[in-house]
């Protein structure tokens, strides 16, 4: 669902420090960005910020970049980490599409977490794990890099276990009804939606 328009969104984030409208400027260069050499964490879809504030809080000798275009939502997140005074957090309104623009094999880890199932057909190539994004994600991240998924949707993940397969990922772990557990296990909105709904969260995770 899209979030009616706020008006003050893009201006604040602008004056965010922790948002970067000019992240293009970077690729290649993020480890000068965090000024320290730990590797960089990605979330594709940040929302409103939950998860990868939690994230970069809780690791401080880890790095973290947001990812989300709806600025409406990134706003928030924007307050998040602004308020938590991180150092090794950034955010960037940015479309996934435009991941290869921004990274040169950066990134260590990726997050998507609940992201649109597009379940019809004609929209499956706008799936975050589709094989056109999947070539995307190669082109940023290193070798033996981590890709982790979490879903509420049977098929979207049966399928997605598909596309990873395809595109040459190993599979290192599938769960069809992830548990809680573990100090880094961060639970998002979406997630505890679904849990009060007694929804199984599915998981999984691959290795490029």
């Amino acid at each position: 669902m899209r979030l009616r328009k706020k008006h003050f969104a893009i201006p604040e984030l602008k004056e965010n420090p922790k948002v970067d409208f000019e992240a293009k400027e970077n690729k290649g260069h993020w480890q000068e960005i965090f000024n320290n050499k730990s590797d960089i964490y990605l979330e594709i879809g940040s929302g409103k910020g939950g998860f990868i504030s939690q994230m970069a809080e809780n690791n401080k000798d880890i790095n973290f970049v947001g990812i989300d275009f709806e600025t409406n939502a990134l706003v928030y997140a924007g307050r998040k980490l602004k308020d938590l005074e991180v150092e090794n957090a950034r955010l960037l309104p940015i479309n996934a599409e435009k991941l290869s623009e921004i990274f040169d094999n950066e990134i260590s880890k990726i997050y998507i977490n609940f992201c649109n199932p597009w379940p019809k057909n004609r929209q499956h190539k706008r799936r975050l794990t589709h094989p056109r994004f999947l070539e995307i994600y190669k082109k940023i991240l290193k070798k033996d890099s981590i890709i982790q998924l979490k879903t509420d949707d049977l098929d979207f993940f049966n399928d997605s276990l598909k596309y990873f397969e395809d595109s040459g990922f190993e599979k290192l772990e599938v769960d069809y009804d992830k548990k809680i557990e573990g100090e880094d296990y961060i639970v998002t909105e979406y997630e505890s939606k679904w849990r009060e709904r007694n929804i199984p969260i599915k998981f999984a995770k691959f290795k490029f």
